[in-house]
């Protein structure tokens, strides 16, 4: 079986499943540039607990885990199915790995990972699982679990990691207060999307973990981890070299930036299928 590559994807609002925008329009290209996966693994920053935990019902529900967007987002559903076989392997290499893992048969699909899915595979006919971050650890936590889930993407099975390269909403908010929402990236945004860059660029996963002390403007970027840690996962599950498959800024400060682990024929297959979108 072709082994597959670990993704990062920058999900955004959730209304990038409906407004358009380059974010959107690249997602809906990229399930077509990757071979069929057997399954997908989605680690989402929306999924919070204090220990790793999969999803393993055969039938999650779609999560509408957010406030005062417009309706037709609430009629929105991802009915793809569970899949407690990869819920069980998953569990399996974590432990084999010295790290705790639990299952939820009752947990569902947040936005972190059916918006993005709802673009890639919209016939939601490929079998998820959720995996859970857990805030209160560090990057280097959540690197440990991507490396020991690596082997999957041998088996077939697409390891997504599903969060924001930059995730600073008080700026979103001042700035579409202050009118300034349409604007090219801020600087700051673009200062600390550059030096992650370098650093996937170059392989340097360690320097990735540290990057709260060592990147600029980090905790501006990300005034709570969350929504970086899936990145880690996913350099980690990959190997830690990668390829940007796409780049843009939402209100300015929001990066919708999408990685590849490891990815030029991905980011090739993407340009390909970017085009008839």
């Amino acid at each position: 079986m072709r082994e597959l590559p670990s993704l990062f994807v920058s999900h955004g609002a959730p209304t990038v499943a409906v407004e358009p925008s380059p974010a959107r329009d690249f997602l809906a290209g990229l399930g077509r540039s990757l071979p069929r996966p057997r399954a997908i693994l989605c680690m989402s920053a929306h999924f919070e607990t204090d220990q790793p935990t999969l999803t393993s019902g055969a039938h999650p529900a779609t999560i509408h885990d957010f406030y005062g967007f417009p309706e037709e987002l609430y009629r929105l559903r991802y009915p793809a199915p569970g899949s407690p076989e990869l819920a069980e392997e998953a569990a399996r290499l974590l432990r084999e790995a010295g790290l705790v893992a639990t299952l939820d048969p009752e947990a569902g699909f947040d936005h972190g990972t059916w918006v993005p899915l709802l673009l890639m595979f919209p016939e939601a006919d490929i079998p998820v699982v959720q995996l859970s971050v857990q805030p209160h650890r560090d990057a280097a936590h959540h690197a440990r679990i991507g490396r020991a889930l690596a082997p999957l993407r041998r088996r077939g099975v697409l390891i997504l990691g599903s969060g924001a390269l930059t995730h600073n909403l008080a700026e979103v908010m001042a700035r579409l207060r202050a009118g300034d929402g349409a604007g090219g990236p801020v600087a700051w945004a673009e200062a600390f999307a550059r030096w992650v860059e370098d650093r996937i660029r170059s392989g340097d996963l360690e320097g990735l973990c540290r990057y709260r002390e060592l990147a600029p403007e980090a905790v501006r970027a990300h005034p709570t981890e969350e929504h970086l840690f899936p990145l880690h996962m996913a350099a980690a599950a990959g190997g830690g070299r990668g390829v940007k498959l796409h780049e843009s800024f939402a209100y300015g400060s929001l990066a919708m930036t999408v990685y590849a682990f490891p990815g030029l024929a991905v980011r090739e297959a993407a340009q390909e299928a970017a085009k008839v979108v």
